[in-house]
């Protein structure tokens, strides 16, 4: 996915062999995944994995994800920092260590799930469970993954976990503060719908399970 950027990554890629799906305009995180996911389903992709084009995370991982669904029939493989050999021993940031870790206790127990990193951007998906999901109904920011996750707890989908390094440094992305702030907040109110619609407090078409 080239969503919209200016320093020829997409010509790289295209030129390295890869289908490039180009956006003229940034149409944001959320944005450019769903037109990546809209091509693999009208293609019939059986599997299809998310990496993050930043070097943060390792390629080579992709296998590891595929042969769950693959293999092992699970519907979505997220990544996770929080298990090998503990993520502050990776050199993930003290300040971002704690938030993460005390925002995903949270979170699973509003989506009654068992995750140990819902903050990890390495994924993997069925195309069954793309097919399933109402796209263009979720968020084009940053907060995307996490309403994909909402979808699996909504369909009660088989989710694994990939232990994974990731990369730290200067020239590796990251929200500014303000913006990861925004974005835990816009997840916090998605999260509560869904609590309150699991309730059947607030029922929300979103989450609605579809075959």
């Amino acid at each position: 996915m080239d969503d919209g950027s200016h320093d020829g990554t997409g010509k790289v890629a295209a030129e390295a062999g890869g289908t490039v799906i180009t956006h003229t305009t940034n149409k944001g995180y959320g944005g450019a995944q769903k037109s990546g996911y809209k091509a693999a389903i009208e293609s019939n992709s059986d599997i299809v994995v998310l990496v993050h084009g930043d070097n943060q995370y390792d390629p080579s991982f992709a296998e590891l994800f595929i042969a769950k669904i693959r293999d092992e029939g699970f519907d979505v493989v997220t990544g996770t920092r929080m298990v090998l050999g503990d993520a502050l021993s990776n050199n993930m940031p003290i300040w971002k260590y704690i938030p993460i870790r005390a925002t995903t206790w949270l979170q699973n127990l509003m989506l009654g799930t068992s995750i140990s990193d819902y903050h990890d951007g390495y994924r993997a998906y069925s195309g069954s469970f793309l097919r399933s999901v109402p796209l263009d109904q979720l968020s084009n920011r940053f907060d995307f993954d996490f309403d994909m996750m909402i979808q699996a707890a909504v369909k009660k989908s088989r989710i694994a976990e990939i232990p994974h390094p990731t990369r730290y440094g200067k020239e590796h992305s990251q929200l500014p503060f303000g913006k990861a702030v925004a974005c835990q907040l816009t997840i916090f109110k998605s999260a509560f719908k869904f609590l309150l619609h699991r309730l059947g407090l607030m029922r929300q078409d979103t989450y609605e399970r579809r075959a």
